[in-house]
């Protein structure tokens, strides 16, 4: 991670994922836990600083600092002085003068986390930035898939995704979160394929290391995961498609397209689904749906991120640490910035 936090899966690289996912490993241990909390980040401060609507991402975030034992603080732009015309400057100047040590910031502008951390001395965590990133997402994604190729073949997790064929379907062109895992899942070794009308894919992916085609049915054939992504319907500034249900017939995953599918492919979308049009109901609920294991385990991953960047040497457990939790060695040291404990 940056100095400044994680703002984007570029800032971590295939080593860091990797710890990010050991570190992982031991706070799911965490979460079965009958009183599923240690104190490793008791007196440190997160505080989620949200200027979009989120569920999973926010109060995923909470858990997880509440479960290291931080305080923490929740700010919702329509119930703050953004309202009344406070500047996102003001906004965050303001909360970084409580005393916060992590701004967990969510904006509707890409680049908006990375100009708040030029302004603040909190470490700040991009959950979201317009169409451009949502590193934890793909953090926790790669977490899920790596549980269960490793609960599919019967062994410990591994670390990586070598040889493992994933197409993301749908709206890819305003999709932060098809960014970030493209990032992530090439940096493990995966190979990825992106799904959908030429009018949501980007105006170019030269540099992305992808495949693009235009055929779901095509892609299925050959990939083991799919992962679908919402339609992005607040970002579609024009008449892209012609209706949803000409979208949900080429690139939905129906019932009558899942009775074709290999009994093994996995199944994955980042939230909120769209059911009836992006997944039908029934393979959303389904054993190769892997969607709920992504909520569940995002909190593991986000408190991996919250404690790799508070906690300081990782070779230096806190008391109640889970065995094995402090004995990572970092890839990247976190030292100084504003208040790196």
């Amino acid at each position: 991670m940056s100095r400044a936090g994680l703002l984007s899966i570029e800032d971590l690289g295939r080593q860091g994922i990797v710890e990010i996912l050991h570190l992982a490993d031991s706070f799911a241990e965490v979460s079965e836990r009958s009183i599923p909390k240690v104190p490793a980040l008791r007196g440190k401060t997160v505080a989620t600083v949200f200027f979009e609507s989120s569920t999973r991402t926010r109060l995923s975030f909470e858990a997880a600092a509440k479960r290291l034992s931080a305080d923490t603080m929740t700010f919702t732009a329509a119930t703050s002085s953004v309202t009344k015309g406070e500047s996102l400057r003001d906004t965050v100047e303001t909360i970084d003068a409580l005393g916060v040590d992590v701004m967990v910031v969510r904006h509707g502008s890409s680049g908006a986390p990375a100009q708040v951390a030029r302004w603040v001395e909190a470490y700040v965590v991009n959950a979201g930035d317009g169409q451009h990133e949502h590193p934890t997402q793909a953090l926790l994604d790669c977490f899920t898939l790596r549980e269960a190729m490793a609960r599919r073949a019967g062994a410990d997790p591994v670390d990586d995704l070598a040889g493992v064929r994933i197409a993301i379907v749908g709206d890819v062109r305003h999709s932060r979160v098809a960014r970030s895992c493209v990032l992530a899942f090439r940096a493990l070794g995966a190979r990825v394929v992106l799904v959908g009308p030429p009018t949501l894919l980007p105006p170019t992916t030269e540099g992305w290391g992808v495949e693009v085609v235009h055929d779901l049915d095509t892609a299925l054939d050959e990939v083991d995961v799919c992962y679908l992504l919402r339609l992005q319907s607040e970002r579609l500034r024009e008449a892209l498609l012609p209706s949803l249900g000409e979208y949900s017939e080429r690139y939905g995953l129906t019932r009558e397209r899942a009775r074709r599918l290999d009994p093994d492919l996995l199944v994955m979308h980042p939230g909120p689904m769209i059911r009836g049009v992006e997944i039908a109901a029934e393979i959303a609920s389904s054993p190769r749906s892997l969607v709920t294991r992504q909520v569940h385990n995002g909190v593991a991953v986000r408190m991996a991120v919250l404690f790799r960047l508070l906690a300081g040497d990782l070779r230096a457990p806190f008391p109640g640490m889970p065995a094995g939790a402090g004995a990572v060695e970092p890839a990247v040291r976190v030292t100084g910035g504003a208040r790196s404990g």
